[in-house]
């Protein structure tokens, strides 16, 4: 699993440059404003609020950014209404299991787009249920193995998570998704820098895929990613850490 691990840790530099470009702010406001509309304004009662907060923050966006964003949420903003959750769900080269979930104003074009990106690229996009089922939501944190053990995130386990483990590079903390923000702050108290923060869907099996469909796949994902529609990309590969090095540095 050490390749999968490293790809959520390079997914995670990946958003913070492409919060310099502002990219990444778009998503962030969206998916804020979204949880405000569906859950009210308060983060104490709504997590996903919280979460979504949370990673704004991470991403250094101003505090006016975010409170915009939720007053925009619960008020009687039209273009707040427009946008719907949709998970879209598909097959990478390989056969791998590809799970998206976006914030979308038009499931036409988010629709069109991402069939698009899934035939381009090796990959075919499926019906709703084909590979959901692989899936399960769990919360995951994920800290630089170079500079942790696994002893230094007991904080972690006497706060309710799930298990904790070296993947590679990293160490992996899964929770149940509403424990997630208690062990988060559980960590953050310990003084442990973490990497990502995150509501995820983990595979609950894995497919190993070569060097060659490695590429591929990799350029499905990033475009999928790319997308303004696309808030998270969920994949059950394992690839070997250094080739998946080998590919990113091509890319």
């Amino acid at each position: 699993m050490a390749g999968h691990s490293k790809w959520a840790s390079i997914k995670h530099k990946k958003k913070a440059t492409d919060a310099k470009r502002g990219a990444l702010f778009t998503k962030l406001t969206r998916a804020i404003t979204v949880a405000a509309r569906e859950g009210g304004g308060d983060p104490e009662g709504n997590p996903a609020l919280t979460l979504a907060i949370q990673k704004a923050k991470d991403a250094s966006m101003p505090k006016d950014n975010i409170e915009r964003a939720i007053a925009k949420g619960t008020g009687a903003d039209q273009d707040a209404d427009a946008f719907e959750a949709v998970v879209y769900e598909g097959y990478g080269p390989g056969g791998v299991a590809v799970l998206v979930e976006a914030l979308t104003d038009n499931r036409n074009r988010t629709s069109s787009d991402l069939r698009h990106a899934f035939s381009k690229h090796g990959g075919n996009l499926g019906e709703p249920g084909s590979v959901a089922w692989i899936f399960e939501k769990k919360g995951q944190i994920v800290v630089d193995a170079a500079r942790y053990e696994e002893d230094d995130l007991l904080a972690a386990i006497e706060a309710g998570a799930e298990d904790v483990a070296a993947d590679g590079d990293v160490l992996e903390v899964v929770t149940a998704p509403g424990d997630l923000t208690a062990i988060r702050t559980a960590l953050a108290e310990a003084d442990v820098e973490l990497q990502s923060v995150e509501l995820v869907m983990r595979p609950t099996n894995r497919v190993e895929v070569d060097e060659g469909q490695a590429g591929s796949l990799m350029r499905l994902l990033d475009t999928l990613e790319d997308n303004d529609d696309v808030q998270a990309v969920h994949a059950n590969f394992d690839v070997d850490a250094d080739v998946l090095e080998r590919v990113l540095s091509a890319s």
